[in-house]
């Protein structure tokens, strides 16, 4: 049994993209025994390249089921199928991504129709659905439309298997999909961890956390260590069977969860910013170690950026001005910010200039009382002291809103 699929997407970012039109035909091999044909409400804008591509505008999906409301039925026409599909990796991860934001693992066997024909039908010009199938001969409607282009690789499918009179080169291809070979292993494992900072815990078969981290990027750094010919990761790479992840949204929240498990990441500031001769500059540290800097940097096209910020405020003109601007030794404050996820707010309380909690709120929730955030902080085992050299850049590059302490 197999599920043709066709889907196409709102175009927003990559892994953010939501479903807006999905046909699946569900095939025995000699008809179509159930279809679902729908168009979706991604419940978030239509990029004007897509509304062109597509000729879907927003308008056509406002009233149309939102993805939760036809998640069932994809189940239902999908079950105990392998899923067939022309590039069927991007049809694969919106679905799995789809699912996994109503918390549900979507997996199935997959088959995709670009590399069956390639070894079928050679030497063609393009593999691309609209010109290969327009070679083949075989009809296509509607194109770039799901319902159109997954008849048309249903066509195809059909074509291909007829070419393949043994069935050699669809079960090699279903096992060199699905086979567990260390390649593979990779792709399962990656293929949905994010492009975000966080930390990130590899597992063995046991569930044990064999490494964890907090890196730059989940998805990145996931790669390299599986891509690694280094002896150190030799044994990591053949126990891991699961990788987990938790989004920080921002260093500073990653560092306070570090410090709350009372581990202490190094870091090197080796730049500076000073006052000198009626400007702001940056130089090295141990250049002048006298003097103490205003503020430290991680680099130093981090802290040009900073003073080409400064230069924009005429105020700042007078150091004085500025160092009351940033100084945290008496702040009462909620910072609001961007939190781990679209849609996400983080905040920290700070009494007296010490970070004593943390937390994280959706968009449209209200937190104006104290009462609101005590259900949602997460209180720090000690208040975090060393933080403020973040939090004065933070401020200064203006990452969050700053409000007074409700009652």
């Amino acid at each position: 049994m197999y599920s043709i699929i066709d889907i196409e997407s709102n175009g927003a970012g990559y892994r953010n993209e939501c479903i807006i039109d999905i046909a699946i035909y569900r095939y025995d091999g000699q008809k179509i025994t159930d279809q679902f044909i729908s168009l979706v409400n991604p419940e978030s804008d239509i990029t004007p390249f897509v509304q062109k591509l597509t000729s879907i505008t927003p308008k056509m999906v406002k009233t149309a089921p939102k993805f939760h409301e036809i998640a069932k039925r994809v189940i239902e026409i999908t079950q105990n199928t392998t899923l067939v599909g022309h590039n069927i990796d991007f049809d694969y991860r919106m679905l799995r991504q789809s699912f996994k934001r109503l918390g549900y693992d979507f997996q199935t066997n997959t088959l995709d129709t670009i590399p069956l024909a390639k070894k079928m039908i050679p030497d063609e010009v393009s593999y691309s659905l609209g010109k290969l199938v327009k070679s083949l001969g075989i009809p296509l409607t509607n194109h770039h439309r799901a319902e159109g282009d997954a008849r048309a690789t249903l066509e195809l499918f059909k074509l291909l298997i007829s070419k393949d009179t043994e069935n050699e080169i669809i079960q090699k291809q279903h096992d060199e999909t699905n086979a567990k070979t260390y390649i593979n292993k990779i792709k399962v494992l990656t293929q949905d961890l994010p492009n975000e900072k966080g930390f990130v815990y590899f597992q063995n078969e046991a569930g044990k956390i064999i490494l964890s981290d907090y890196v730059q990027d989940i998805n990145k750094f996931s790669k390299k260590i599986f891509n690694s010919k280094s002896k150190k990761w030799e044994e990591l790479q053949k126990e891991v069977e699961q990788i987990n992840y938790e989004l920080t949204g921002t260093d500073i929240i990653a560092k306070l969860i570090l410090n709350s498990k009372n581990i202490k990441k190094r870091e090197t500031f080796q730049f500076g910013l000073y006052f000198r001769n009626n400007k702001y500059i940056v130089e090295k540290n141990k250049l002048n170690k006298t003097e103490k800097p205003i503020l430290k940097f991680r680099s130093f096209t981090q802290g040009t950026k900073a003073v080409q910020f400064i230069n924009l405020h005429e105020e700042f003109n007078d150091v004085n001005a500025f160092m009351k601007k940033i100084d945290f030794r008496k702040r009462n404050e909620l910072w609001l910010g961007q939190g781990r996820k679209l849609g996400e707010k983080m905040f920290l309380i700070i009494e007296n200039g010490k970070i004593m909690s943390y937390g994280f709120y959706d968009l449209f929730t209200q937190i104006q009382t104290m009462s609101k955030i005590a259900k949602l902080k997460i209180d720090l085992p000690l208040p975090s002291t060393d933080l403020h050299n973040d939090l004065q850049l933070a401020l200064l590059r203006g990452d969050f809103e700053t409000l007074p302490l409700p009652k």
